[in-house]
């Protein structure tokens, strides 16, 4: 054996040491063929994120916050909502008073309380846990989770506030950080005071820009530099501060980020209607569902945005108990590019919960949109608000906290083929036995249910919805709170929880090594 040969014998001896035998070993399927590929790999996440705003800023107002994980996800960790303002460097008069457009507090600063104390710690996945925050003065929340309690895990934010021009039910399940947002459905309006809340959870500050489209296109700014968050930090911002233009009655906010990410969420109070928040839409698509629209609504109102360059020509149909109908109020709807439309859906559900549906009026033209419905429940003085964005499926799984044994209406919606659906009631935060459901739905309709509630219940559970077979399938929950003839209620929409992410396999491959 020659010089050369042992030379190469020696490297390819020490190239092994380093990559491992695998990489030497020659292909099954032939000379210099590469091994098949696997497919990748579904494993359960082990970090998520979630955001909560300052729930209220009224002194009657009374918050829960309730968190929990679905079990058997796997792995371990340890979960935690701490305050946004909770850590020493911050300053909570700058991270949490209401911002307008020149950057001027526009209301107290929130109180802090002690740096780095969370407010709610979840320790075990199947179990929800709570807290609670009476006031105005709850800051925004900034929360992680790692190894099991990771997979699925949600926190939902309840406040009700019994007087005052904040009056309501407000529900919100916490969000996750974005760097690009939108929320059909906000106002201006003289009756209407709308801040959309902003939650930076990274350690270091970021800008964001709030864009507002009315139904002539983009309103001018007078927010030209964007609006700094502070490093784990909420900052409510006032929407009528942001234009000098007329007050619009039907609006659309567009939430980016020049730089990291934010949790953002617009909360709405009218005088005569109440308050609850509004979340994102799902992203811009043609085709849209914006399910469990209550049987004894007495005012919806579709709104909707076209954010491309193209005009949008929807369908409006709703997904009732027995089928999908197209509504006798309005048929269709035209969306101009860059404007917001809206249109009253008058006597929609007629007394049958249901679901909205939105294609394109022309198969085959399908120019992408976002929308959302603005609920009323009531009449006269007695009336009350909600908002239904539209929303993804629930995929494999999607869960919410907070269901009460009584006032809870689940709604189940399959616009395409039929779908099996396994719905878990949890156990209950203070005590119950857990239980399972299976429901079937229907093509093009809407199932409302009271959902399965735990054995022997204490305190309030979870709602976790999997789709065994068919679909897909859209859901949301109802959580109705009557109070002194006022119907307050909340609507909370149900995505899937991205629980796992695919992996894909990886191998040692020495030929990256050789020209």
């Amino acid at each position: 054996m020659n010089r050369t040969a042992l030379s190469l014998a020696a490297a390819v001896t020490a190239l092994a040491a380093i990559t491992g035998f695998a990489a030497l070993t020659t292909p099954e399927s032939g000379a210099g063929a590469p091994a098949a590929a696997k497919a990748p790999a579904r494993m359960p996440v082990e970090r998520s994120s979630l955001l909560c705003p300052a729930p209220s800023n009224s002194e009657v107002a009374e918050t829960v916050y309730t968190s929990y994980t679905p079990a058997g996800a796997g792995g371990s960790g340890a979960a935690a909502t701490g305050d946004a303002a909770g850590q020493a460097e911050l300053k909570p008069s700058a991270a949490t008073a209401e911002t307008t457009a020149d950057g001027k507090k526009a209301g107290a600063p929130k109180k802090a309380p002690a740096a780095g104390k969370p407010v709610l710690t979840l320790n075990q996945p199947g179990k929800p846990v709570t807290a609670e925050a009476d006031g105005g003065d709850a800051p925004a929340l900034v929360g992680s989770a790692s190894g099991r309690l990771a997979p699925g895990w949600t926190t939902q934010q309840t406040t009700k506030v019994p007087a005052g021009g904040a009056r309501g039910l407000l529900g919100l399940s916490c969000t996750a950080p974005d760097t690009d947002l939108w929320f059909p459905g906000a106002s201006t309006a003289r009756q209407r005071a709308d801040y959309v809340h902003l939650t930076n959870p990274d350690d270091t500050a970021t800008v964001v820009d709030i864009e507002l489209y009315g139904p002539d296109g983009a309103l001018k700014s007078q927010l030209t530099d964007g609006v700094t968050v502070p490093a784990r930090s909420g900052v409510p911002v006032l929407l009528s501060t942001l234009t000098t233009g007329p007050a619009a009655e039907d609006l659309t906010v567009h939430v980016t980020t020049r730089s990291g990410r934010v949790g953002a969420v617009v909360r709405s109070a009218d005088e005569k209607l109440g308050s609850d928040w509004l979340p994102a839409s799902a992203d811009p698509a043609g085709t849209l569902v914006l399910p469990g629209v209550p049987a004894d609504a007495t005012s919806v109102r579709l709104v909707a945005y076209a954010p491309g360059e193209d005009d949008a020509d929807l369908k409006i149909q709703l997904a009732s108990p027995t089928g999908t109908i197209t509504p006798a109020a309005a048929e269709s709807l035209h969306v101009k590019a860059g404007m917001t439309a809206a249109v009253d859906l008058k006597d929609l559900t007629r007394g049958e919960a249901g679901s909205l549906l939105l294609s394109p009026s022309q198969k085959g033209k399908a120019t992408p949109v976002v929308a959302a419905l603005r609920v009323v429940r009531g009449k006269g003085d007695d009336q009350e608000v909600a908002f239904i964005p539209a929303t993804g499926p629930v995929g494999e799984r999607a869960t919410v906290a907070d269901n009460r044994d009584k006032g809870t209406t689940l709604s189940l919606t399959a616009p395409g083929g039929a779908a099996e659906v396994r719905v878990t009631a949890s156990a209950g935060t203070e005590g119950g036995t857990p239980v399972t459901k299976t429901y079937t739905v229907k093509a093009g309709t809407t199932l409302a249910v009271p959902p399965p509630v735990p054995a022997g219940l204490k305190g309030s559970y979870a709602l976790t919805v999997e789709t065994v077979s068919g679909g897909p399938v859209h859901a949301s929950r109802m959580l109705a709170e009557p109070d002194d003839g006022v119907p307050m209620f909340t609507v909370q929409t149900l995505a899937d929880d991205r629980g796992t992410v695919e992996v894909p396999a990886a191998r040692q491959q020495l030929s990256v090594l050789v020209d």
